[in-house]
């Protein structure tokens, strides 16, 4: 995204800061009209910035491993900020000339009542040599030789990140004994324009190559076991998961919400029409495009993975339609196969009790299948099977 000052008298536009190649978030003007504040997207890292007004000079006002999501600005060049990092949630800051003051301790209880996993920044080569950046999770009280059921995480989007933030579900299964590998794909944002365009008109291409490198990588690094391994993700991370299923059989399991499997099947039906058209041209002029998008419904008989699948019912981004085509296909397989409808629920759940449930049955999923005790916990119930 490029940040652009028009004129609302004549209409004349200006890009600021043209040089700066990542992405500008949530820009505000500061009270003389002298800075715009905003985030700065970079390789796993958000921070609060600002751009000088007239010569578009980038300004740093938080730097390491931290993800900024919120600010404001008040009177006297007060600035209130929302933050986290990898080993603790969100709190708010006050920030008086570029150091942090705490203003609450909300999660201060919590942290010293529990151990958390250690999150680890990993980089490395995928399929054809591309640089990836990812993330690597072992469980409390890791032991170095020992080999652990893994679960690969794959981000929506696709343009996004997953950054040096609190991640509350990677904890959750850590504290079940999984490790935890993540990676920012082709086609996630932090790393510039180029970068996010790599998947252009080839969905689970590339960046198929890039998350199965994460993998990889945690298996030749002694951590992951290579005969329980786990694979997920929401949105744009579930589509890339129907993906890999359909072209990796490593996996014995996967979650996959608010997904597709079937380009052609969005054409109309979703809110992407533009995006559809605009990459993969019309049906009827490019149906080439479509059918290689349409890659796990076209080859689910490659599938051997055990999915479950999710969706809220009145999702109009990925609407459940296509969840149901996978779900369908599988059963048609005779591959083991869940398909849970949230009621009420758009394409991002709201209601804390669906959350809940979701985050039971993801770990009562994964147990069934890569856990040697099959007695995942969690929360100490088991959702209704309806």
């Amino acid at each position: 995204q490029h940040l652009v000052i028009v004129a609302t008298d004549s209409g004349a536009a200006r890009t600021v800061a043209a040089g700066i190649d990542r992405t500008i978030l949530s820009p505000r003007w500061s009270g003389d009209g002298a800075w715009i504040y905003g985030f700065i997207e970079d390789d796993r890292n958000q921070h609060f910035a600002r751009l000088n007004a007239a010569n578009g000079k980038l300004e740093r006002l938080r730097e390491g491993r931290r993800e900024t999501t919120a600010f404001d600005l008040g009177p006297k060049g007060r600035i209130a900020l929302l933050e986290s990092t990898v080993d603790r949630p969100d709190e708010v800051f006050a920030l008086d000339a570029r150091q942090v003051r705490p203003l609450t301790h909300q999660n201060d209880a919590w942290l010293a009542s529990v151990q958390l996993a250690s999150v680890e920044e990993i980089s490395f080569a995928s399929k054809d040599g591309a640089q990836i950046s990812g993330f690597l999770v072992k469980p409390p009280g890791y032991s170095p030789g020992r080999r652990y059921p893994t679960l690969l995480q794959i981000h929506g989007g696709p343009v996004s990140q997953f950054a040096n933030a609190f991640m509350p579900m990677w904890q959750i299964f850590a504290s079940q004994g999984y490790a935890v590998v993540a990676a920012n794909p082709r086609g996630s944002s932090g790393r510039g324009e180029a970068f996010a365009k790599a998947i252009w008109a080839e969905w689970g291409g590339r960046d198929a190559e890039d998350v199965l490198a994460a993998v990889d990588y945690a298996v030749k690094h002694g951590v992951a076991d290579p005969d329980r391994l786990g694979v997920g993700g929401w949105s744009y991370g579930g589509i890339l998961t129907n993906v890999v299923i359909a072209k990796d059989a490593r996996f014995k399991a996967a979650t996959s919400g608010a997904s597709i499997g079937n380009a052609l099947s969005g054409y109309g039906t979703d809110m992407y029409i533009r995006e559809y058209e605009i990459e993969l041209g019309k049906p009827w002029k490019n149906l080439d495009a479509y059918l290689r998008n349409a890659y796990p419904l076209l080859h689910a008989d490659r599938i051997r993975t055990p999915t479950l699948f999710l969706c809220g019912d009145r999702d109009f981004n990925v609407p459940l339609l296509n969840s149901e085509q996978m779900y369908q296909a599988l059963r048609s397989l005779d591959i083991d196969t869940q398909l849970i409808i949230y009621p009420d629920q758009f394409h991002g759940l709201r209601r804390p009790s669906y959350l809940r449930d979701r985050m039971q049955r993801y770990v009562d999923w994964y147990g069934k299948y890569l856990q040697t005790d099959g007695k995942p916990t969690f929360l100490g119930e088991q959702p209704s099977s309806k």
